[in-house]
This record gives C-alpha cells, sequence and structure tokens, in this order.
C-alpha cells in the first residue's frame, strides 16, 4: 500500500510530440472491487479475467481472503475465486487494511453488517481523513454497531447484525457506494431492502447483483428516480466475469490525445455505460473530435474502442446533474478546460470536497502553480483556458497522495512549456499501475 513506502516518488512530465498508436487502460475499479466480492459469496468457483490489479483492488482480494475466501491468480492473469456463500463470511483474525480504497472500505461494510462477525478497517493517511458517517448512519439501521475515529474516520471496528433489519432507505447524497453498501449488507437479510435513489449513480452493483441470480428490481419512475429492491438471503451463483476497461483511467490517455497537437490515439476495450460516461459527453460539447467504435456489450456491460484526435477545444458550463456520471473524472477535465478556448464554469461538485483530497482545492493550487487563471467556488471551480497556448508549468504539485490529482497534472505537462513535477507518483499505483508505461507507448515519455 502507498501508506508502507515513506520516500515520495517525484516526477517530470515535459512537453509531448504527437501521440499515437492504440493502448488499453486496465481493468475497471469499480467492476473489480465488485467481482471479487460477489464471487466471494457465491458457492462454487468463479473465474475473472482483466481484473484491475491496483493496489485498492488487490486490498479487497486480501480482505475477501482474511473473511474465508479462496482466492488466486493464474499464471495467465485469470483470478479464480472459491466463495463462502451469502451468509459464510469469517471473522478475520486481523485487522483490514484497505491502503488507499475508499471503494473497498465503504463496500465491505456493508458486507459485515449483516454478518456476525467484527471486523477493524485501517488505511493509509489519505483514507483515514475520509468520512464514513454516510455509510455508518445508514448501517446502523441494519443493526450494525460502529467505534471510529473522531470525525466517523478510519481506523475503525464494527459489528456486524444477523439477523440484521431491511432498510427502505432514500439516498441523501448521490452515492453509488453508499447505495452499494445497502444492497449488499440486504443480501443476508430477510425480507426486502429497498434504496430510493433521486439522483441515478453508476450501476455497476445491480447488473453484477442480477447477474450473479440476485433476486433484484430496477423500477424507473418519471422524474429519473430509481427504486432498487433486493430479496434477501440471497443465493448467489459463480460466474465467469469479463472486466472492461475501465473509463476513468481511459480519461487520462483520451484528453492527453485531445490536448497534445497532431495526436490520434485509440483506447482499446473501454467500458462504456451510461452511468460513468459524462467526461466523453462533456469533451464532445467542448468539441473533441472521439469516436466509438466496435461497440459491443461483454458480461452486461457496453463496451467500446475510442479513437481519439486532437481538436481544439471551447470553454464549457455543464449541467452540475451530469457529476455522478463523471465525478472521478472531473480533475482531468479541468486541465482540458485549462487548454480550451474561453471561460469554462464547473458546479454542483461538493462531493469532489471529500474524495482522496479536496479535489476542488487541491486542483485550483496546482493549476494556479503552472500558469492558470481560476476562481475556486464552494460547489465548483470557474477556469479561464488559455486558448491552445500551452501553459507555463512548474511545480512540484501538491498531490495530496491522490492518484487522480497526479494523473491529471502529468497531462497538463505534455501541454507545457517548461514541464510540470508531481510531488508524488506512487499513489498511481492505486488505480493504473502502467500509468507511466502507456504515455511511453503513445511517445509522450522518451
Amino acid at each position: 500500500m502507498t501508506s508502507h513506502n515513506d520516500q515520495p516518488s517525484p516526477m517530470t512530465f515535459t512537453a509531448a510530440p504527437a501521440l499515437s498508436g492504440s493502448v488499453a487502460v486496465p481493468g475497471d475499479k469499480s467492476i473489480s472491487h465488485r467481482s471479487l466480492m460477489l464471487s466471494a459469496l457465491a458457492v462454487g468457483e468463479s473465474r475473472v479475467e482483466g481484473l484491475l490489479e491496483g493496489e485498492d483492488v488487490l486490498a479487497t482480494a486480501a480482505a475477501m481472503r482474511a473473511m474465508g475466501a479462496d482466492i488466486r491468480r493464474n499464471d495467465d492473469g485469470i483470478w479464480h475465486i472459491h466463495g463462502v456463500g451469502v451468509g459464510g463470511l469469517l471473522q478475520p483474525q486481523e485487522a483490514l487494511d484497505m491502503g488507499n480504497s475508499g471503494t473497498s472500505t465503504r463496500l465491505l461494510m456493508g458486507l459485515v453488517a449483516s454478518h456476525g462477525i467484527t471486523a477493524t478497517f485501517v488505511g493509509d493517511a489519505s483514507l483515514s481523513k475520509r468520512p464514513m458517517a454516510r455509510v455508518t448512519e445508514p448501517l446502523s439501521r441494519v443493526g450494525a454497531s460502529f467505534t471510529t475515529s473522531p470525525g466517523d474516520r478510519l481506523p475503525l471496528t464494527m459489528t456486524g447484525a444477523c439477523p440484521a433489519v431491511p432498510l427502505d432507505y432514500t439516498l441523501p447524497v448521490a452515492s453509488a457506494q453508499v447505495k452499494s453498501a445497502i444492497l449488499l449488507a440486504g443480501l443476508n437479510t430477510p425480507g426486502i431492502t429497498r434504496v430510493v435513489e433521486p439522483i441515478p449513480t453508476r450501476d455497476h452493483s445491480e447488473r453484477m447483483l442480477k447477474g450473479f441470480g440476485a433476486d433484484l428490481e430496477v423500477e424507473v419512475q418519471a422524474d429519473g428516480t430509481r427504486i432498487i429492491t433486493l430479496k434477501g438471503e440471497a443465493e448467489l451463483k459463480p460466474q465467469n466475469i469479463v472486466v472492461p476497461g475501465d473509463p476513468s483511467s481511459a480519461a487520462f490517455p483520451m484528453v492527453a490525445a485531445l490536448l497534445v497537437p497532431g495526436s490520434q490515439v485509440t483506447i482499446a476495450n473501454v467500458g462504456l455505460n451510461a452511468t460513468r460516461a459524462g467526461l466523453i459527453d462533456l469533451l464532445r460539447e467542448m468539441g473533441g473530435s472521439i469516436e466509438i467504435i466496435n461497440a459491443r456489450e461483454v458480461g452486461g456491460e457496453p463496451v467500446g474502442d475510442l479513437v481519439v484526435t486532437a481538436s481544439a477545444l471551447n470553454g464549457v458550463e455543464p449541467d452540475p446533474a451530469r457529476a455522478p456520471s463523471m465525478i472521478d473524472e472531473y480533475p482531468v477535465a479541468f486541465v482540458a478546460a485549462a487548454f480550451a478556448h474561453g471561460r469554462s464554469i464547473f458546479r454542483g461538485l461538493d462531493e469532489l470536497r471529500v474524495k482522496e483530497s479536496d479535489r476542488i482545492a487541491t486542483m485550483a493550487t496546482g493549476l494556479r502553480a503552472i500558469g492558470v487563471t481560476v476562481e475556486e467556488l464552494e460547489d465548483g471551480i470557474i477556469i479561464e483556458g488559455s486558448g491552445g497556448q500551452p501553459m507555463p508549468g512548474g511545480g512540484p504539485i501538491a498531490t495530496r497522495l491522490d492518484h487522480r490529482i497526479a494523473m491529471s497534472f502529468a497531462v497538463a505537462g505534455l501541454v507545457s512549456r517548461d514541464g510540470v513535477t508531481i510531488d508524488d507518483m506512487r499513489p498511481v499505483a492505486t488505480s493504473f499501475p502502467t500509468f507511466t508505461t502507456l504515455l511511453q507507448t503513445l511517445g509522450a515519455i522518451a
């Protein structure tokens, strides 16, 4: 985990020649986490191909092993998981080290909530600052009990309830993690668990739960509200899963190809789930040339190859309602806006304040450091674009142990005059261990 190596790893990214070639990004992080968890609750052997082997997902694998699942990776890269069955999780003997992964922590808390076991969750410095009340509050209602560090943060010890109480819950914030935690708790809870989602968020949990055989239904009302019902005490059946490429990781080579003059890049096998595709829509609205070819469906998820051609971008003021469909992509979208013609105004991004870092403040500070004119808003940011001119550059940029901040400023460095130095590239291993190798493949790094 990033917390176990105390030496920062700075790196400077400099102006790149035209990018070209075809690359694949690592497997989708959201789907990778869920495939391990649900496979570990199925009876029998599941196979997972294309799993993201970043530190966040490996933390999930280690936690499921600690609670009884047999999880192995073969030399061919295919993961084999023998599950314990819903209700079969065992008491972990040691604290579960979640590293930097908020997704692992919140979803696993949901799983534990309806099992009669006690688990302690610990994490790195960044994760230990992230609030957990949004999950502990609803999970307390199913009967789980929590002892948290001040501010409802990690380290945190919880004891699940068995039998748990089925929950009928309306999400107060748009959060796929909270929704998923409640649904996962519902798997081992008698009766019906119901989640009402006023603003739709990524739906990988619902798709995958149905794929594993859970009795789950989604009703979409006229105003877009989604009502998800899950029948508890489920019996999950093992599956063969192919994980598509992560659209959040594809965001970085996509924006780089749009910004570096003369570039054309193909990004293969990218997940195109509509609840995750907001950045593609935004960049197209800004004038970006992004073509989807070879569209197909893999394991219930839409997938395609992206052909991205360098384009002159224009400023934009996206609808705040789009936020959930690209919440993780805003940092690199801010970089795209910094090189656009005109002003961009982003609002409705309160959620970015409680990510791996305060992503609004961290991006605003970093953009100013490389020569961008920005104004920070309470729920967003205003960015004055350079009209396609390179930024001066600078640094070292303080990334606050945030992988997406580090990669966003790496992309900015490729279209800077004097280069951009990142203070620490170690956190990138949590989601995109092959990031610098991919940039080398495209010709960005000599």
